[in-house]
């Protein structure tokens, strides 16, 4: 497994993270035993960077995460997120209130002072009105978080933040089919060194090339209850496509592809050719999944033809059918 710098933090992290949203039962439910599976394959497949949210089945993700890692002699890096939660969203934000949410999630994950606290998508108004990144940089004064930074919607948000002295990385969605942050945003996050923690890499599943139109979710499963945006943010359910069409998109680029290539791999080494990504956080509801994920570090990069057949098929086939904004 190789590594990258996360940005201000000096982290080394994995360029493969698992993502815990899963571990919160919030796909269907995990019993601990498998929970502590995925958690343990993860560290033993090289992965040292976990990704989870105070929200994530109420805490059950960061409990877990806590109480897993006091069975470890060398610790990971856990990062994340504060924002969401009913004391806060959406109109309930104070420093005061941040504070006691991110004291929380510390006493969950078992930690003094987390390692990477995020903004969890938090209101527009909110986010642009600047305070609560001033917040964010008092409570690292304060020794409650080393190092905080914004998991959001939109570029436009990305590029606020990325302003932000202190900004240590920043969360997107980024996947061969959500493409723009190449140009208009990573060489910003470099400039400003901000890491870069991809989310959704494989579109909600949509680009493992596994899924048909007929595919049925588990009910808690937000690829169920989300798909068009019913209870948030419509462009974290299928990358803001409308399954039916993501399913077709996906069949016709893999009739694109040269012959050999699959196209949970094409995806996952596409995002890590961009040098200023740093980390990938890849959900995962079994090992097996883990394992395979992880694989991706060691792929060779993408030619630059396949490179120019992934930015044409996107220009031209996927881009204007994806809902809530870019």
């Amino acid at each position: 497994m190789k590594t990258r710098v996360l940005g201000k933090t000096g982290f080394e992290v994995s360029e493969i993270g698992l993502g815990c949203w899963q571990l919160g039962n919030d796909f269907g439910p995990v019993e601990d035993q498998e929970a502590n599976a995925i958690l343990q394959t993860a560290l033993d497949e090289g992965i040292h960077f976990f990704d989870t949210a105070d929200v994530y089945g109420g805490g059950l993700s960061e409990e877990r995460i806590g109480r897993w890692r006091k069975t470890l002699t060398k610790q990971p890096i856990i990062a994340t997120k504060v924002g969401r939660n009913a004391e806060l969203y959406p109109d309930g934000y104070s420093k005061a209130s941040v504070k006691k949410s991110l004291q929380a999630s510390a006493r969950r994950l078992g930690v003094e002072a987390i390692d990477l606290a995020q903004l969890h998508c938090v209101p527009r108004d909110v986010l642009f009105s600047g305070d609560i990144l001033a917040w964010m940089e008092d409570l690292k004064k304060e020794g409650i978080i080393k190092h905080f930074g914004a998991s959001v919607e939109m570029l436009d948000e990305a590029t606020f933040c990325c302003g932000h002295p202190e900004l240590a990385s920043l969360q997107i969605l980024f996947n061969v089919f959500r493409q723009d942050a190449v140009q208009s945003l990573l060489p910003l996050a470099e400039k400003n060194d901000v890491g870069i923690i991809v989310r959704l890499p494989l579109a909600s599943g949509l680009l493992t090339g596994k899924m048909t139109v007929d595919h049925v979710f588990n009910e808690q499963d937000h690829r169920s209850y989300n798909k068009d945006g019913a209870a948030f943010h419509v462009g974290e359910t299928f990358n803001g496509l409308p399954f039916g069409k993501g399913v077709e998109l996906v069949e016709a680029l893999k009739e694109k592809l040269p012959a050999g290539q699959n196209i949970l791999d094409v995806s996952l080494r596409w995002i890590l050719d961009q040098p200023q990504v740093s980390s990938i956080i890849a959900g995962a509801s079994r090992s097996s999944q883990v394992i395979r994920n992880a694989a991706a570090s060691s792929l060779s990069p993408l030619s630059e033809e396949l490179h120019a057949l992934l930015s044409e098929f996107y220009r031209q086939e996927v881009r204007s059918h994806i809902r809530g904004g870019i």
